[in-house]
């Protein structure tokens, strides 16, 4: 297949390995020396710019990626004679695409919901593709040779695109069992297509910025990389366990442990063993509990819940894991007590940590007893029965996701501003890149027409929808859903590709429409999705873009597989969900259990929350919560005097300040628990800083594939 450089401690040149001959390379040899570290501090450690002149320099004496993580485990050779267009790939990828469809949408209606990820596909398919390369006879199509890398990605790939359940069937869900409109098969289908597609039109235009700089690295694609390249290449010069040996070691230790804390041995999931010391103190529980408390002192042993809301720790850069640690204590562990102890908002009628809504008297929120029999808002039973309430958490984590959504927009224009336009003037020069965007000039580039047209197609269709079937969001609606996402593509796409996080629109994109557009619930989820999802199916989508630039996939193979993928995951997801609606009796319902469809009711409430009531009811001049709007503010201003003191003073600790990393990881509290982040970070302060600095040689090695291994373990047990 290909082959890589492995890059070791400071003092040694990087080894090459290698199991074909045909290669497009450039001879290498780089110490760690020559390109200082990026990614582990931070990106204001030096601007992109900065660190691909460095790159640019050494290209006549080094042909890798300025980024040590990349260089660590993507290969810099590529052979482009690999077949991918075969019966293996389109036959495997499709039919577990379905299956996982079929799967992860069957379970979303259950109280446990199961989720089948593609770590699931990338592992069941090698073996399966070995099998065919052996009894296939032997053909071009079908039979070219053996099972390599690029087929694997591609399926894996297709995979990637088809295992989410569509956020659209929510919204078809919700209006055909909860407000008793049936949009069919027509409106279904093309709803979640147009949400789906839209985003992958945006993100073929978002190539030359967030795919071909070296600096955009993806953090969480050189775990799967290094799975794919343990499985497909031969290593040599290599002391230690072979990573493939190594990956079957963690992998099987991980599967058989995590039948403990996931089955045998729950009290391994959330240990609060400082409740054990005055069980009925009331405050060391709100402070020390686990589940339902702030979590100091608490330990979790599950490799599931430390990754549940914030990925592997093992991928993410150190200067990202210091700043959501040093985010979550100041809020968390600091502000939040400070808010409940003083009794603000009367936070002492409420527990300390949920998510739960309440009325004025510290009752659980009940949406019937203020929605008509059209399930609209009723203003005077409304007014009856109170105004709604929440915990002090909850709202304080709103004006955290206030700030953050604004915080994005002014980091992006201080610290990667000048990027953006140099970049945007490279991709009309066609000047190449890294080692990486070399190599890809082997291979016809998918023009952006495509992706215009895709995007077009969708955003006409779109309009078709709202207007054909009962949506009720205006023309202006959707055109302003589209325009939010625009806007926010660019910024949170830098982010994700550096820190590995991506900040949502989900509550930005409610709020607004919740203004403009109240007593509306169907509109307000529908504007949602065109804003925030087609968002996130965007990054998505760049994200296989840049697993495929990694590895070297023809863009058009690329383009083909993303596209049948989306579209065959749509119809299966909705055929999912029709047959189990038809067929279900009172789903939805306790009486339907396990078929309870906690995501489908949580939307729902989400619907009558924002939609119905509204964030006029809930955040407007009447309401106690009104100062949290002040955070839109807080957020816009406050990365000016950090960006200003990293300006001034360079090699102060200013520069690794991240401020919206900051207000967005920890505004997923709740539902995530503070044991979730504690914990994240300990792991990843082990692995990103002790490992790496005082076991250099195991982490170059063995990081990626580590994480590779524990989340596959967790998968199939889990399963």
């Amino acid at each position: 297949m290909a082959g890589t450089s492995i890059a070791s401690s400071s003092d040694k040149k990087k080894q090459d390995y290698a199991i074909q001959d045909n290669y497009i390379t450039t001879e290498t040899t780089v110490t760690s020396e020559k390109v200082e570290d990026f990614i582990t501090t931070s990106q204001e450690k030096h601007s992109l710019s900065d660190l691909e002149k460095s790159s640019f320099e050494h290209q006549e004496d080094e042909e890798d990626s300025p980024i040590e993580e990349v260089r660590t485990v993507v290969s810099n050779k590529d052979d482009p004679t690999l077949p991918v267009y075969t019966f293996r790939m389109w036959s495997l990828g499709i039919v577990f695409s379905a299956l996982l469809s079929f799967v992860n949408q069957f379970f979303w209606y259950r109280q446990n919901a199961l989720t089948l990820s593609p770590l699931v596909v990338q592992l069941l398919t090698f073996p399966i593709g070995k099998l065919m390369e052996k009894i296939i006879p032997k053909s071009r199509f079908f039979n070219p040779g053996p099972f390599n890398m690029k087929e694997h990605v591609l399926i894996t790939v297709m995979a990637n695109c088809s295992y989410s359940t569509a956020y659209a069937i929510d919204i078809i869900t919700v209006q055909r069992l909860f407000y008793g409109q049936n949009l069919g098969w027509g409106g279904g289908i093309l709803l979640i297509w147009t949400t789906q597609f839209l985003g992958y039109g945006m993100a073929g235009l978002l190539r030359p910025y967030l795919v071909y700089p070296a600096a955009m690295v993806w953090p969480s694609n050189l775990a799967n990389i290094s799975l794919f390249r343990s499985f497909h290449t031969v290593e040599s010069n290599w002391s230690g366990p072979t990573r493939i040996r190594w990956f079957a070691y963690c992998f099987i230790g991980m599967f058989i442990y995590y039948w403990l804390p996931g089955y045998f041995f729950q009290v391994l999931t959330f240990f609060s063993w400082a409740c054990w010391i005055k069980p009925s103190n009331r405050v060391l529980a709100q402070l020390t509990g686990s589940l339902n408390g702030l979590g100091m002192l608490s330990i979790t042993l599950d490799w599931a819940t430390i990754t549940s809301y914030l990925s592997s720790p093992l991928v993410v850069p150190l200067f990202a894991i210091l700043n959501i640690g040093a985010g979550f204590v100041i809020i968390a562990w600091i502000i939040v007590p400070a808010l409940y102890y003083s009794n603000v908002w009367e936070a002492q009628k409420f527990p300390i940590l949920t998510s739960a809504l309440f009325n004025d008297q510290g009752e659980i929120w009940d949406n019937s007893l203020v929605l008509n029999d059209q399930k609209l808002l009723d203003p005077e039973l409304y007014a009856q029965y109170g105004p709604l309430r929440m915990t002090a958490f909850f709202a304080f984590t709103y004006g955290i996701g206030f700030a953050g959504v604004t915080s994005i927009l002014t980091h992006t224009v201080l610290y990667h501003g000048k990027d953006i336009v140099r970049q945007y003037k490279m991709s009309r020069s066609k000047e190449s890149q890294d080692i990486h965007h070399k190599l890809m000039q082997a291979y016809p580039e998918v023009p952006h027409w495509w992706y215009i047209g895709i995007f077009l197609i969708s955003f006409g269709v779109s309009f078709a929808v709202i207007y054909a079937w009962p949506i009720y969001l205006p023309w202006w609606g959707l055109i302003l859903a589209i325009v939010i996402a625009i806007i926010f593509i660019l910024p949170i796409g830098i982010i994700q590709a550096i820190t590995n996080q991506q900040p949502g629109l989900n509550v930005l994109t409610e709020f607004i429409i919740g203004f403009a557009l109240p007593g509306h619930p169907i509109a307000n989820v529908t504007f949602k999705t065109y804003g925030y999802i087609s968002m996130y199916q965007c990054l998505t989508f760049v994200s296989d873009l840049k697993l495929g630039h990694y590895t070297k996939i023809p863009p058009k193979a690329m383009f083909w597989t993303q596209l049948v993928g989306t579209a065959l995951a749509g119809v299966v997801n909705l055929a999912t969900a029709t047959w189990l609606m038809d067929t279900i009796e009172n789903i939805c319902t306790a009486a339907a259990y396990p078929f309870t469809c906690p995501s489908a009711r949580t939307f729902y409430s989400a619907s009558v929350i924002w939609g119905a009531i509204g964030p006029q009811r809930m955040f407007g001049p009447e309401s106690i919560y009104s100062p949290m709007l002040w955070f839109f503010l807080i957020g816009l201003i406050i990365p000016i005097p950090f960006w200003y003191l990293s300006k001034k003073y360079p090699n102060k600790w200013y520069k690794y300040v991240h401020i919206p990393l900051i207000f967005n990881s920890t505004g997923m509290m709740p539902p995530a628990v503070p044991l979730n982040f504690s914990m994240w970070f300990a792991a990843g302060f082990i692995f990103m800083y002790y490992v790496r600095t005082y076991h250099k040689d195991w982490w170059t090695k063995y990081n990626y594939i580590t994480s590779a291994a524990f989340d596959s373990g967790v998968a199939i047990a889990g399963t």
